[in-house]
């Protein structure tokens, strides 16, 4: 089987040439903690996709940040108002969601990550 072409690394000003991406000097370092990989089991369970989630779009089957706009759009997505970052409790618990469209819930995503982002930064 052909192996991948050569190709520049992906660092802006490096010459190496790498069928990878980045050159060994370059290459991105693992993250030491993958916060959202460590609980993203909880959405794959049998209780989230079977009962929790269905049950809030069924409850609140619009987007809650587009009804304070006048508007009128399906939720597609099933949010955590405090970001349970793991926690089962608050995962868990009916009165921490609120049904979004994907495109406010993409977000109040990011917005989150940025305060957290400039939060680390400040330490």
């Amino acid at each position: 089987m052909a192996s991948k072409p050569l190709r520049p690394c992906r660092h802006p000003g490096c010459a190496e040439v790498t069928r990878e991406g980045w050159c060994e000097k370059h290459k991105p370092k693992p993250q030491e903690r993958k916060e959202s990989t460590d609980w993203h089991w909880m959405y794959e369970t049998k209780l989230w996709k079977e009962e929790l989630r269905p049950r809030q779009l069924l409850r609140e089957p619009f987007c809650r940040e587009c009804a304070k706009e006048g508007k009128r759009v399906r939720a597609n997505v099933v949010d955590h108002i405090v970001p349970h970052r793991g926690d089962w409790g608050l995962f868990i618990d009916p009165s921490n969601f609120q049904s979004l469209c994907e495109y406010h819930h993409n977000a109040k995503t990011m917005r989150e990550l940025n305060e957290r982002r400039s939060k680390i930064a400040q330490i």
